[in-house]
Parts: structure tokens; sequence; C-alpha cells
């Protein structure tokens, strides 16, 4: 049960979500459309304050989407919370889109442990495992970039009954056909705000917030390798 009033949103892939959790209503906005985030954002929070009869200042933190996803989505979610954040001196909190797909997994399938990805291009996906700990799914190791044929049992180590999710495993779906404790949920591809919720409200609980000024991505591939063209070094 989520008591707290809170505003969070994500861009950081082909999908655009936004949800407002005011009053023990919640309101939410999820679309795929890609390139478009950075024009549909701000309207679309604008028309869930409106629907909630809710000012930004009534709310009590915002959270947003801080990657592992696009280089510019990922930009997109931190400054947009970051601008919401300064006009209204609110803390903000950065939840994993990875952390995100593993809860939505969680809630509506009660999976306890899942292994989220996202496709990130050139051959490789943002990968990682999440357990269930007092309905809060939580990270176990660490979040990483892999190309698909790499995963082994250092990866995938655990042998409870677990489920794979994300566009990382709809495009490579044979990467775990070795792993006879994992299926494929192919009905969640996408991070949604929505499942956020959990996790806004466990860190600014516990005042694990930030100023907006501190926000911060995770893009996971900090550093990109491109092929250099002859002539271009």
């Amino acid at each position: 049960m989520i008591k707290s009033n809170i505003l969070a949103l994500d861009a950081s892939t082909e999908a655009l979500s936004i949800v407002l959790h005011y009053q023990g209503q919640t309101f939410h906005h999820f679309e795929e459309c890609p390139q478009q985030h950075s024009q549909k954002i701000l309207p679309l929070v604008d028309e869930l304050l409106t629907k909630a009869n809710c000012k930004l200042k009534d709310l009590d933190v915002i959270g947003f989407g801080q990657g592992p996803g696009s280089f510019t989505g990922v930009r997109i979610s931190v400054a947009i919370a970051q601008g919401l954040a300064y006009s209204t001196n609110l803390p903000l909190v950065g939840v994993s889109t990875l952390a995100t797909m593993a809860q939505q997994t969680f809630e509506q399938h009660g999976s306890l442990s899942v292994y989220p990805s996202i496709d990130a291009r050139m051959g490789e996906i943002y990968f990682a495992h999440y357990q269930a700990q007092n309905n809060l799914m939580l990270l176990v190791n660490q979040e990483c970039v892999i190309k698909p044929d790499l995963l082994n049992n250092e990866y995938i180590a655990t042998t409870e009954p677990s489920v794979a999710v994300g566009t990382g495993f709809k495009t490579y779906p044979d990467a775990i056909n070795d792993f006879e404790n994992v299926t494929i949920n192919t009905d969640i591809t996408l991070p949604d705000a929505r499942y956020m919720l959990a996790h806004v409200e466990a860190a600014f609980l516990a005042g694990d917030v930030v100023k907006a000024s501190d926000a911060q991505p995770k893009y996971v591939r900090d550093t990109v390798t491109w092929k250099k063209l002859p002539g271009r070094e």
C-alpha cells in the first residue's frame, strides 16, 4: 500500500511512462513512442496533475528512471525530474529500469526471482538478477552489459524457478536455453513507471533521496567503443 504522494517518470527506453500517486489514487500513462519523449513528457505530467487536482508542491517526492537504457532517454528522465524538483524543492529518487521490470514481474505474477534485460544494441544486453525481499525486488550482485551468449552459471547462479523479462530476451531468447529453471515472460518488455512506486516510497521513507543537483543517471555502459573509420583515428 503506497501512502506517500509520488510522481514518477521514465523515458529511458522506447516506452514513455508516468505515474502519479496522490491521496490514495493512481493516475498512469504508458506508451511506446520512440524519439518523441522530450515533446510529450511535460504535457503528460501536467495532464496527470490536472486529473488528480494536484499541484507539484503537494507531492512528497519525485522518482525517475535512472537507466540503463538509451543514453538520450536516460538523460531526458534525469533532466525532467531535476527541473520539476528545482521548481518545488522536492527530493528525488532514481530507480533502475531493470529493477522496475523486476518489480512489475513480482507484482503481476508473484515471481520471486527475476532476470530483467534491455536490448543494449551492438549485440549486447543490459542484464541483472533481482530477488524479492519484503515485497521489494532487490539487486543480486550488480547490473551489467553483456553479450547474451556469454550468460553462464556465473550470471544465472540460482536454481530456483525464475523469470526472464525485457527486450533483451525478446531479441535473444536463445540466451537462456541452457537454464531449465528460467522461463521467459514475453508480456513484460519495457519498464513502466507504475512499478517504480514501491521503490520510490521505500527510498523516501528511508531518507535515501537526493537533491535535484545531485541526481545522476546510471548508464551501466559508461564508455562505448566505436569502430574507427579509416582516416579518422
